[in-house]
């Protein structure tokens, strides 16, 4: 049942994101002495302050600790699959930060910034195409986008600048400067790659409408219309199913949508605003 290849892929993108991440972290962020954005970023920093009061506090170590009891307060309103992938993602990239050489592939900061910054991006969106992420934010964001119906990455940017002033003040302006650069590169890279978090509407076509009914209310907490129709050229009765999801829950939604009618048809949107309420709580 576990062993599927939809699973399977999301391993192998989780081993490939983690591998890329520690890679990174150690032969670039390090090296030019950088600061990564969200719970990496918090990692990093009490590691770095830890040096000035010489205590070795592993990056890893405070990754760990730091996400996983958000992980497990989030996970009532994030897919399970969801979240225990993304934790997989966090657990192999402290275990490779640990294991992993650290590399001075670069003596030129500019270099270390600007192919760091766009690996750490290839990083995280390897992840979110597996249907996974790397934690931390990702957690907050998804679960207060299903709570209120909003995003928050503009809290979630607000955050990463408190970051940068107190990493600025301690370690110099100069280096904040650079790992804005990096963090913005990263941003970009994640963006040409993946939309993160946006929902999408299906109109969704079926002649069992019941079974499609009963298995996308017991996958997902979000609500579905169901409308009466005829086919135009069977003339058959039909059902329009109508249901606005997160694009993290597509791949998943259709896999649900389709074991339970083979021959159902099912179109994909964007939706570009939504209001209202977008989770509903179990009954």
């Amino acid at each position: 049942m576990y062993l599927t290849r939809k699973n399977m892929v999301t391993v192998g993108c989780v081993i490939a994101s983690s591998l890329l991440m520690a890679f990174v972290t150690n032969n670039f962020v390090q090296s030019a002495g950088l600061l990564a954005g969200g719970f990496m970023g918090i990692a990093i920093l009490v590691h770095r302050i830890g040096t000035l009061a010489q205590l070795d506090i592993p990056i890893s170590a405070v990754l760990t600790t730091i996400n996983i009891p958000v992980a497990l307060f989030c996970a009532k309103r994030i897919s399970k699959r969801f979240v225990f992938f993304s934790v997989m993602q966090v657990l192999l990239t402290s275990l490779f930060i640990q294991i992993l050489p650290e590399l001075q592939i670069f003596d030129e900061e500019i270099l270390n910034i600007v192919f760091g910054g766009f690996l750490n991006g290839a990083a995280i969106a390897i992840a979110l195409r597996g249907n996974a992420s790397t934690g931390g934010t990702d957690f907050i964001a998804l679960y207060v986008a299903n709570r209120t119906g909003r995003e928050i990455w503009v809290q979630v940017f607000v955050f990463n600048c408190c970051l940068l002033l107190i990493f600025g003040y301690l370690f110099g302006f100069d280096k904040a400067g650079y790992s804005i650069l990096f963090q913005f590169l990263s941003t970009r890279t994640i963006g040409n790659f993946h939309n993160r978090y946006k929902r999408v509407s299906l109109q969704i076509f079926t002649q069992k409408p019941k079974e499609v009914l009963d298995a996308y209310l017991a996958h997902f907490k979000h609500g579905i219309t169901t409308i009466h129709a005829q086919g135009g050229y069977s003339h058959a009765d039909t059902s329009l199913l109508i249901a606005i999801i997160s694009s993290y829950e597509l791949s998943e939604a259709v896999d649900v949508l389709r074991q339970a009618d083979p021959a159902i048809i099912i179109n994909v949107t964007k939706s570009e605003q939504f209001i209202g309420k977008f989770y509903q709580e179990a009954m």
